[in-house]
């Protein structure tokens, strides 16, 4: 059991998301990941309103719109030590979330943002992780297939990176 505040908390604290691994897993069908893993997952107003400019017709903009597990939460003020990371708008309001709600996980894929989480002691994962962990808890029977469709939507992952992660869960590339 967790506190938040003074009241008890059951659940892990929701995850804050970041735009491209909403688009990421919404082009590849694979949102279920997330929800295998968090009941609820927190998006940032900001990153909402990145993914609106894309339109009504654009599918990670309908996809947000009905998932109600999906919340909308409005993002705090930075922190100067945040502010100095030079962040875009996306992660910086999702590593602004972490900070003001300790213990938070920050979901988010660039690296510049994964090194500033790291600085400020918020725990990450990113869209890669994600699979692993679906792997893993037997979520999928393997992570290779997925991480190559995630890579055919223009996900940049090194084959670097790829093997070290499939080795994790027991696959080569």
């Amino acid at each position: 059991m967790t506190l938040v505040g003074s009241l008890p908390v059951t659940e892990p604290i929701p995850p804050v998301i970041n735009t491209s691994p909403l688009i990421f897993l919404t082009k590849e069908d694979l949102l279920t990941l997330l929800q295998t893993r968090y009941s609820t997952v927190l998006v940032p107003t900001t990153v909402a309103k990145e993914i609106q400019q894309y339109g009504p017709l654009d599918l990670t903009y309908q996809t947000i719109q009905k998932m109600d597990w999906l919340m909308m939460v409005d993002t705090p003020p930075a922190s100067a030590e945040l502010q100095a990371c030079n962040l875009d708008a996306g992660e910086a309001s999702v590593l602004a979330w972490a900070c003001a709600h300790p213990g938070t996980e920050a979901i988010l894929d660039d690296l510049a943002g994964r090194r500033c989480a790291e600085r400020l002691g918020i725990p990450i994962r990113g869209t890669l992780g994600l699979v692993l962990a679906a792997k893993q808890q037997g979520h999928i029977p393997e992570a290779k297939p997925v991480i190559e469709r995630l890579r055919q939507t223009g996900m940049y992952l090194s084959d670097r990176v790829i093997n070290k992660a499939l080795a994790l869960v027991g696959e080569s590339l």
